[in-house]
C-alpha cells in the first residue's frame, strides 16, 4: 500500500534515537510505529477513520491493541 512507507521512516527513527542515547524516544517510537500499522490496516480494510476507533484510557497503541507495549 502507498502509506506503508511511514513504517520504513519510523524504523529509520527509532534506530536514530536507539544509536543516540535517547531510549524514552524510541519507546515513544515504538509506539507510534504500532499505531500506525494498526490504522495503515485499517485503512486496507476499507474502514473510514471515525471507524477504526482511537486509543484507549491512557492514548497508547497499546491500549489500542490491547496489548502491553
Amino acid at each position: 500500500m502507498e502509506t506503508e512507507w511511514i513504517l520504513d521512516v519510523l524504523a529509520d527513527l527509532r534506530t536514530f534515537a536507539r544509536q543516540n542515547g535517547l531510549p524514552a524516544l524510541a519507546e515513544q517510537i515504538d509506539e507510534t510505529c504500532l499505531l500506525a500499522a494498526v490504522e495503515i490496516a485499517s485503512t486496507a480494510e476499507g474502514l473510514p477513520g471515525h471507524e477504526r476507533g482511537t486509543a484507549g484510557k491512557d492514548g497508547t497503541a497499546a491500549d489500542l491493541l490491547g496489548e502491553s507495549v
